[in-house]
This record gives structure tokens, C-alpha cells and sequence, in this order.
């Protein structure tokens, strides 16, 4: 990703507000509760706030990502909170440091910012690695359908009086991929003057069946598929994949 990610990060909360991140935590709390499965890695841990929800639910999380500038908005609220919750710059293909996992996730296709095959998989099998034996992974991606035909559909706008942007998407150079190139305006408090800053994102999904595959062949036992926050298997017009895996 080539972008201004002090600026983004700054502003990343409030376009995430639709996100129901409590649903994340629902769902890895059914199968996969704190007293049983309490060490938690939180991969693209982002501003925190999911890392947070799990810990406010008994968890004890760790969190990485590949932004400092995120990694230092999410220190700053976890640091609010007065919860204990370490944080580390790291690139999730490159996951070292981490041993006898009860739980990994990697939520809100944050694995779609790979732009490699072989990165995808090296970070499955890193997890793998990571994880105790019988510990779980919990991830979501982009669909074809949501790739193919939704962001397809921009420009899309937005505006809060605070914030604005308008974000234009253009198909990337693989099959499935999408580049993402949004102008922000961000009102500044006290002179009420609008900047404006640009960010240029990357994002590469591949068919569900390819995830299950190499999930099973790095030796991950069991593997479910479900969608859009129903646990509902998958449909053709499905805009978010949810893959459950365990060691």
C-alpha cells in the first residue's frame, strides 16, 4: 500500500463505524470461549478496537500490524483503557515471536492487502505454526463477488461534515484484485478549513475453495466456510467470506 497512513489512521474510526465488530467477537466467542482458548492474536489489529472487545471478554491479546501510525492510535486508546495489550509492527507473512496460540484472527480482510499468493499462504502457515495444537483461526475476505462486481460500481461519496471522500476503485493487475484511490477532507478544528489528503490501496482476494485448499494442505484439520455474519453457507451474490480453521 502506498499512502499517508498517519492521516488515514486518524481518520479510520470513523469510517469503520459500520463494521459490527461485537458480531467478530460473537462469533469467536461461540466456538471458541476465553477459559478454554485464552491467548489471542489479533493480526492487522489495526486501531485496536477489536483487540480491546477481546480483551474486555477475558482474552489475552496481542496485536500486530503493518502500520505504525495505526499501531499508535490503537497504544493510545488501549493506554485509555488501562488495558495491557502489547502491540507490534509486523508483517503478517512475516509472523515470528509467537508460540502456543489458542486463537488467531485476522478480521476485516486485512489478508486482502496481500498482493502475493505465496504471501497468503506463508502467512496460513506461519499461523499454523503459531497455534498450540486444537487452537483456532478465525478470518474473513472479500468475495469474488464483492471484488468483481461491487467496488466496481464506484465512485462512492461520503460526507459527515467533518469528513468527506470521494473513493474511485479501478481493477488490478491480478484476476480478483482492485485498487482502491480515495481524496479525504478532513475539517480542521479550529480554522474550519477542510485538507485534503490521498491514499492509494491494494486488494487481492482468491476463490474460497483456494483458501480451504491450502488451509488443509499446511495441515489445518478442520475448516468451515460461512458468510456476511449469518454463519450461512456462502451464495454467489455474498460480499464477506468467514473462514473458521483449526489446527
Amino acid at each position: 500500500m502506498n499512502s499517508s497512513y498517519e492521516r488515514f489512521a486518524s481518520v479510520y474510526d470513523e469510517l469503520m463505524q459500520d463494521i459490527p465488530y461485537d458480531q467478530y467477537v460473537q462469533w469467536v466467542k461461540k466456538n471458541a470461549p476465553a477459559k478454554q482458548f485464552p491467548k489471542l492474536l489479533d493480526i492487522g489489529c489495526g486501531t485496536g478496537t477489536l483487540s480491546l472487545l477481546f480483551h474486555e471478554e477475558g482474552y489475552d491479546v496481542s496485536g500486530i500490524d503493518l502500520s505504525e501510525e495505526m499501531l499508535a492510535v490503537a497504544y493510545e486508546r488501549i493506554q485509555a483503557k488501562g488495558a495491557a495489550i502489547p502491540l507490534f509492527a509486523m508483517s503478517m507473512d512475516e509472523l515470528e515471536g509467537f508460540s502456543e496460540l489458542d486463537i488467531v484472527t485476522v478480521p476485516i480482510d486485512s489478508i486482502n492487502y496481500l498482493a502475493q499468493q505465496e504471501a497468503v499462504i506463508e502467512t496460513l502457515r506461519r499461523i499454523y505454526e503459531a497455534l498450540r495444537a486444537g487452537g483456532q483461526l478465525f478470518l474473513d475476505v472479500h468475495s469474488l463477488f464483492k471484488m468483481d462486481v461491487i467496488f466496481l460500481e464506484s465512485p462512492f461519496t461520503y460526507d459527515d461534515g467533518e469528513i468527506a471522500y470521494i473513493w474511485h476503485t479501478e481493477p488490478g493487475e491480478f484476476d480478483h484484485s482492485i485498487y482502491h484511490i480515495m481524496t479525504f477532507f478532513v475539517k480542521e478544528e479550529k480554522s474550519g478549513l477542510f485538507e485534503r489528503f490521498d491514499e492509494e490501496h491494494f486488494q487481492r482476494t482468491f476463490p474460497a475453495g483456494e483458501y480451504v485448499a491450502w488451509l488443509q494442505e499446511i495441515g489445518f484439520s478442520k475448516v468451515e466456510i460461512t458468510a456476511d455474519w449469518e454463519q450461512k453457507s456462502p451464495t454467489e451474490d455474498s460480499e464477506r467470506i468467514f473462514i473458521r480453521a483449526i489446527k
